[in-house]
C-alpha cells in the first residue's frame, strides 16, 4: 500500500479499528515524514472514544467543516473552472479504477487514492495539489490548532504536495 493510501484512510469515517488498522500499515510503509505525521494523527484520535473521534470527523470534514476538503473548491471556488476539473477527474479516476465511495471527485480522499492509483496523474492536479494542501492546513490550524486532522494534513503534504508533473512521459 502506498503512503496516500495509507493518509487516504485517514480521511475516512472512523471505524472500531481504524485506528489500530492505521497504525499497522504506517509501520509497514510510510516513508519518515509521513509515518511522523500519520502517528501523531492516530495516537491524537487513538486517545478518544470512537464516539468521540466519529464527531471530531464530522466536525471537521462535514457538517461545519474547519476546512473545505475539495480540492477543486479550494483551488478555484464554485465556477465553471472546478467542473472542468471534476469532470477530468472523473475520467481519470474511471481509467484508473478509482472508487469515489459516494465522494465528490475533488474530495481529498479520492484525491489521494487517484493519485496512488496513477503514476501520470492530471497535470492540473499535481500543480494545484501543494497550495491547496498547505492552505486547507493553514485554515484547520486556524480554527483548531489541536485538531488532530492538522497532522493528517501535514501526512498528506509530506506524500503528496511535492510530486513532480509528468508530461508525455516525462517530468
Amino acid at each position: 500500500m502506498q503512503n496516500t493510501e495509507v493518509v487516504a484512510l485517514g480521511f475516512r469515517y472512523p471505524t472500531p479499528v481504524a485506528a489500530a488498522e492505521l497504525s499497522r500499515l504506517i509501520e509497514a510503509d510510510a516513508s519518515n515524514d509521513v509515518k511522523r505525521h500519520m502517528r501523531q494523527f492516530v495516537n491524537e484520535v487513538g486517545e478518544l472514544s470512537l464516539g468521540e473521534w466519529e464527531e471530531l470527523h464530522t466536525d471537521t470534514l462535514d457538517l461545519d467543516p474547519k476546512f473545505v476538503p475539495y480540492v477543486g473548491h479550494v483551488a478555484w471556488g464554485e465556477n465553471y473552472r472546478r467542473g472542468a476539473f471534476m469532470a477530468d477527474l472523473v475520467a481519470a479516476m474511471a481509467a484508473a479504477d478509482v472508487d469515489l465511495m459516494g465522494e465528490l471527485p475533488d474530495h481529498i480522499e479520492p484525491i489521494l487514492r487517484y493519485l496512488a492509483a496513477d503514476d501520470e496523474p492530471l497535470a492540473d492536479l499535481v500543480e494545484v495539489l501543494p497550495r491547496v494542501i498547505s492552505e486547507m492546513n493553514s485554515v484547520l490550524k486556524t480554527a483548531a490548532p489541536d485538531n488532530p486532522y492538522c497532522h493528517l494534513l501535514a501526512a498528506t503534504l509530506a506524500c503528496a504536495g511535492n510530486r513532480p508533473v509528468t508530461i508525455g512521459g516525462r517530468r
